[in-house]
């Protein structure tokens, strides 16, 4: 297992049990740095135990990627996986339905009341086998949930269109869960409804 994908992992384990965000995001920060770092720059620093050094990459994610590095799977993400549950038990006709799913058509990221950035969420639908994810974070009416302005929505598709040629075949489309306001009217604007 590579480094970024032991990191990506284990972040999702966490995430899924419900561990401190603390821990989720020390993991995925690491990722990030990683997959920002040439992969023998990588191996060089873990030969010479200097992983430490790169900002955002701690005594814990250090030994994860050393280890992966390595060609083991890191002891942190095997401990995870084997106390993992399944959250559900299913049976036969729960199976055929779950390996029918295509993939999602609503989900919020982080950019709004969602728990992980869009990235993961997509890598995570490739994993899966899924063929698409749909991305429809919250209009900005919706304070609570930090819905998504004219601004940051424009910056979420750029985002978004980054990601999609790397992700190819799996399509990651764009959408938003648009409040109705009294008036009929929808809660962004037409010209970004119109780039959705």
């Amino acid at each position: 297992m590579e480094p970024l994908q032991a990191l990506r992992r284990i972040a999702f384990l966490l995430e899924r049990s419900q561990a401190s965000s603390y821990r989720v995001k020390a993991f995925r920060a690491a990722a990030d740095v990683l997959a920002a770092t040439p992969p023998d720059e990588v191996a060089r620093r873990s030969s010479a135990g200097t992983l430490r050094e790169l900002k955002g990459v701690g005594d814990a994610t250090a030994a994860v990627v050393s280890e992966a590095v390595a060609g083991a799977v890191p002891e942190y993400l095997q401990r995870l996986e084997d106390e993992r549950v399944d959250l559900v038990t299913l049976d036969e006709a729960g199976r055929r339905l779950l390996a029918s799913l295509r993939g999602d058509l609503h989900s919020h990221s982080d950019w709004s009341d969602g728990g992980s950035p869009i990235e993961e969420m997509a890598v995570t639908g490739v994993e899966l086998g899924h063929e698409y994810l749909a991305l429809t974070d919250h209009s900005p009416r919706l304070k609570v949930a930090r819905g998504l302005t004219a601004e940051r929505l424009s910056l979420q598709l750029a985002v978004v269109a980054g990601l999609a040629e790397r992700l190819l075949p799996f399509r990651l489309l764009t959408g938003i869960e648009v409040d109705i306001h009294d008036d009929g009217s929808l809660d962004q604007t037409p010209e970004m409804l119109g780039a959705l």
